[in-house]
């Protein structure tokens, strides 16, 4: 976080209760030594990781498996100059157990495209960070939409 910009700092169970109210995230991961970002449908499981959902056979599944990856999401208000945002970095790996990927299949997020044969990945959140700008106004109490 930079510590000046204005913006409120986060805790970690107030990102994960606001990261449980959104569907649409951004994956960011590395392909080809270079940074890509991906929109993506997720859910948080009940310890806080993040699981998606997506085809076996997608780029997205050979990319991440077992690195470090984050997930980054928010909620804008333009109008009134407020929104947070909120990063989940940690491993990223395929839900290989069997009564795991059962239960996902119950519980877990619904691909918006879904495909023959699905895979879950699940992201341990080992870093969680987030901040939030209120009505326009910053630490420093000045109004941003004037």
């Amino acid at each position: 976080m930079y510590r000046n910009d204005g913006f409120r700092e986060l805790e970690r169970q107030e990102c994960l209760r606001l990261l449980a109210k959104v569907p649409v995230g951004r994956i960011v991961h590395t392909r080809q030594a270079l940074p890509a970002v991906l929109p993506v449908n997720f859910c948080l499981d009940a310890d806080g990781a993040v699981l998606l959902r997506t085809a076996a056979t997608s780029e997205l599944v050979r990319a991440i498996d077992g690195t470090v990856v984050a997930l980054e999401a928010d909620e804008v208000d333009a109008a009134t100059h407020s929104g947070w945002s909120v990063v989940v970095t940690g491993s990223a790996t395929i839900v290989t157990d069997p009564a795991e990927h059962e239960r996902l299949v119950r519980t877990g997020p619904r691909s918006w495209a879904p495909s023959p044969r699905d895979v879950f990945i699940r992201i341990e959140p080992e870093l969680v960070t987030g901040r939030e700008l209120v009505g326009g106004r910053s630490m420093y109490g000045l109004d941003l939409s004037s």
